[in-house]
């Protein structure tokens, strides 16, 4: 029997220490990156910066590394501490009337919170939309200074992985793609 998966969960590949997530850019940003060990310029702090935990929906959104500025997709190790912190400093991207009193106090948590949460359909092998959702987490301000200094432990460039997931799923070679997928599980949140 499959197992039901809730209609918005956090997927990630992840350790005790750690949870790994996404972000797509540049090969001059990802190059500085993977050079120092978090982010420096050309990446600019003062823009919001978009964090994802599925590897799926990375690939969704940057087209298996193919799409304008995203042609380089990178793996961010950052400490499960961090990300904690960022889910508690979180206001959602959108007004949801079973989490918000009214529209007034919905505004002022966005407008006042470092942190943006988005819940975006998870995508399958075929980049597809599924029915349950996936966590993408905008960082601005405080947030991303705490991300680029404190939270980054590793940088891993995963492009090729992308790509070759990306060929073998044109291929129609789905098996194959799913095996090079990193072992995302429900994360404890």
């Amino acid at each position: 029997m499959k197992e039901e998966i809730p209609a918005r969960q956090i997927r990630a590949l992840y350790t005790e220490t750690t949870i790994r997530v996404y972000q797509a850019y540049a090969p001059a940003i990802a190059d500085a990156a993977l050079k120092a060990g978090t982010f420096v310029p050309p990446f600019k702090r003062e823009r919001m910066t978009w964090i994802k935990p599925s590897f799926l929906w990375m690939a969704y959104r940057c087209g298996w590394a193919a799409k304008p500025g995203q042609k380089r997709v990178l793996a961010l190790d950052i400490t499960r501490e961090g990300f904690a912190w960022a889910l508690d400093h979180a206001a959602l991207s959108h007004y949801d009337p079973s989490v918000h009193p009214d529209r007034k106090t919905w505004q002022h948590e966005v407008k006042t919170s470092p942190v943006r949460i988005q819940w975006d359909p998870e995508r399958s092998i075929r980049l597809g939309p599924l029915k349950h959702r996936s966590l993408q987490m905008g960082l601005s301000g405080e947030a991303v200074d705490r991300y680029v200094d404190k939270w980054i432990t590793a940088v891993t460039d995963v492009t090729s992985v992308m790509r070759e997931v990306g060929a073998l799923v044109a291929a129609n070679r789905i098996e194959d793609a799913e095996a090079l997928l990193p072992a995302e599980r429900p994360y404890p949140a």
